[in-house]
């Protein structure tokens, strides 16, 4: 005997299985619309695309921003033709290319006279270098040539010729203990420390400044006048007290400001 119908086949009424098609479809399914990007959506992205192409064409495909010229200012010893050699600027290339840091970091490692360097792209076709180079406070004498030594106590060049009005320093602790404890470096900047407090109109009568022990510092003066300044402590009060001493006895030949609260003069 054959099966009847099924539950399912009664509910269809047509005696055969129901289908998930032949389902009548719920209210969410009826309302359930896809909505692809509108003409004006799909416009402006293509706009966006193609606007970020073309500034990357233009910095970079383009010869519109590219390196044409190298300008460099600020130097003083220095030459530019020297500055451009070492900077290696590469003209031709993209300017956004141009790797700054590596050309100051170059510039800084070749040639020790510079102290900073700016280096900044100047558009649509340079490249600046803005140089500071390194200033001499002190000069170390040594075979006929002298070391420039700046004010941070860097020796930084060697010249023929000593620059003038820079004191020269005059390195003399080997009868002192104080070269084994300090060190030659450590001296030299307590000599750098001192020169840097000395006022002007003493700077330009300075001829060497002589360091013979950490708290022995004496400044040798034109017309042999000398100058026991002592260690490099109170800076500040022994140049003032300096000014005033020398006013006060013009043609003494030696000044005694290593305790700056007891300054003597004497000699003529």
């Amino acid at each position: 005997m054959a099966a009847g119908p099924t539950t399912a086949e009664k509910k269809n009424g047509t005696g055969r299985p129901g289908r998930a098609s032949d389902r009548p479809s719920g209210p969410g399914e009826r309302n359930r619309v896809v909505r692809l990007p509108g003409l004006r959506v799909l416009l402006i992205a293509a706009g966006g695309l193609a606007l970020t192409a073309g500034v990357v064409w233009a910095l970079y495909g383009s010869s519109w921003f590219r390196v044409e010229h190298v300008k460099t200012s600020g130097t003083r010893v220095l030459t530019p033709r020297q500055v451009e050699a070492v900077a290696a600027v590469p003209v031709g290339a993209p300017l956004l290319s141009v790797d700054t840091d590596a050309i100051e970091a170059r510039l800084r490692k070749e040639l020790p006279r510079i102290d900073a360097v700016d280096v900044a792209r100047s558009w649509p076709h340079g490249i600046g270098l803005k140089v500071t180079e390194r200033q001499p406070v002190l000069l170390v004498e040594k075979g006929g040539k002298f070391t420039e030594v700046d004010k941070n106590g860097v020796r930084y060049a060697t010249v023929d010729t000593a620059p003038r009005g820079v004191p020269r320093l005059d390195l003399a602790p080997a009868a002192s203990p104080a070269l084994r404890r300090f060190g030659p470096d450590r001296l030299l900047r307590e000599a750098v420390r001192v020169r840097a407090e000395l006022p002007g109109h003493i700077v330009r009568d300075t001829r060497a400044v002589r360091v013979t022990s950490y708290d022995s510092v004496t400044l040798e003066l034109a017309g042999g006048r000398t100058v026991l300044w002592g260690s490099s402590e109170h800076g500040t009060a022994k140049a003032r007290v300096l000014t005033a001493l020398m006013k006060a006895a013009p043609k003494a030949g030696h000044f005694d400001v290593s305790a700056p609260t007891a300054p003597a003069a004497s000699g003529s």
